[in-house]
């Protein structure tokens, strides 16, 4: 039997058809033209996740603004998902705006690489992938069941991710805080050496800051 490899970054998300908390999801189909949030969770009814749970909640209107959805999964049934959410909403004031995917037979868990060799029991990992409209896998994030996330993190890479794509720049470390260029981005290096003599002339009209030929950056 061909063992099954993890889904890499740049490839087509794996699709499946699952029962989530919102009804059947196609995915990733349903969700063409946005951009996803796809993550799993050890379990429902643990305090890690419900921290998780609420975070994601909170600032639901900022992943819709850069037109994103988060779409949660664990190995718990349906009607456990649905139980957890009401608990959620009536102990915490909080309402989980979006669908959680039941993957009773870890098949899709599998698929995604959800389920670690190590881990001492079958939940899943706290696995993130951002998925681009059109379908592709743009990032993968993976923690530990005993870390939850930063919600603010997952906001932050996917916002950079988007403006990466869309300017065609690279994006620095803690943008848009960084120590080096505040909230600027980084223009990708010259490919030859005409180029890499015009980066500097560019630098020295003012239309570019470089630290040298290879380290230039610019407002967006």
């Amino acid at each position: 039997m061909q063992e099954r490899r993890l889904p890499l970054i740049g490839e087509p998300a794996p699709e499946f058809r699952a029962q989530t908390t919102h009804g059947p999801i196609d995915f990733p189909k349903d969700l063409k033209g946005k951009w996803v949030v796809f993550f799993s969770h050890p379990a429902d009814f643990t305090p890690v996740c419900t921290t998780e749970f609420v975070s994601f909640a909170k600032r639901y209107p900022e992943f819709k603004a850069l037109n994103a959805e988060l779409v949660g999964l664990s190995v718990d049934h349906v009607y456990a998902h649905i139980k957890w959410v009401e608990w959620i909403k009536e102990k915490l004031g909080v309402e989980i705006p979006f669908p959680i995917v039941a993957d009773t037979t870890g098949k899709i868990a599998e698929l995604y690489g959800m389920i670690q060799p190590g881990e001492s029991s079958v939940a899943t990992v706290r696995a993130v992938f951002i998925i681009s409209p059109n379908g592709i896998i743009r990032a993968i994030l993976y923690y530990p069941l005993t870390v939850g996330r930063s919600t603010d993190e997952i906001l932050r890479a996917l916002k950079a991710i988007q403006v990466s794509l869309e300017k065609g720049v690279a994006i620095p470390a803690n943008w848009p805080n960084n120590e080096l260029v505040g909230d600027e981005v980084i223009v990708p290096p010259p490919g030859d050496l005409k180029a890499a003599q015009a980066r500097l002339e560019e630098a020295k009209q003012g239309k570019l800051k470089c630290y040298d030929w290879w380290f230039c950056h610019r407002k967006l």
